[in-house]
């Protein structure tokens, strides 16, 4: 397996392990924060897969294929909470055998202005809780994050009460065409590779 700065070079005999990071219950449902859980639902929609506590771990997951005959998914939302996530990613990832190059976490990002999505393999973690779990559990940083921009708080908001907010009113007119776009970079990575999805929507 060849790892580069953008180019991954991946292995189709193996699932990919899309991780969708938030915080479990009704009251963090429609949080910032929680961006990660919307977008791997709306993926399990679209594939037609339910979610169901998985029993090796503390997650619920989704087991489907992206199109007919296409590359196997294995949609994850953590019930850990936020800062505990990587215990159940890294359990997933050894049950199911997945290279961590096949692991994409999707995330609200803070330095990414809202209405854009970002796509990256490894690098730091900017802070993000979920994240630092990942790749400590994960033993590596060396995975794909999709990073979908929340912006900064206003004024001198805690960003940690930031990201526990919900949308804005003007912020949820746009919410659920950026989910859907997210999901659309999701499908992207899986079929067509880090970079040319990088090449295709960072620059609209």
């Amino acid at each position: 397996m060849d790892v580069g700065r953008d180019r991954v070079v991946t292995d189709e005999a193996w699932p990919w392990l899309v991780v969708g990071l938030g915080n479990p219950g009704r009251e963090y449902a429609g949080n910032r924060h929680n961006v990660g859980f919307m977008v791997a639902d709306l993926l399990a929609g679209r594939v037609g897969a339910r979610f169901g506590r998985h029993k090796r771990a503390v997650a619920e997951v989704a087991e489907a294929r992206l199109g007919f005959g296409g590359p196997k998914l294995v949609l994850v939302k953590p019930l850990t909470y936020m800062n505990l996530s990587g215990g159940p990613v890294a359990a997933l990832a050894q049950f199911y055998k997945v290279p961590t190059t096949q692991v994409i976490a999707v995330h609200d990002e803070l330095d990414i202005e809202f209405g854009q999505v970002r796509i990256k393999f490894g690098g730091g973690e900017g802070g993000h809780n979920g994240l630092r779990s990942m790749s400590k559990s994960l033993g590596t940083k060396d995975y794909v994050r999709v990073r979908f921009g929340v912006g900064r708080p206003p004024g001198r908001q805690d960003p940690a009460d930031y990201v526990l907010s919900d949308f804005g009113p003007t912020e949820r007119k746009e919410v659920d065409f950026l989910v859907d776009r997210a999901a659309d970079v999701v499908e992207s990575v899986i079929v067509k590779g880090v970079e040319p999805t990088q090449n295709l929507y960072h620059g609209s």
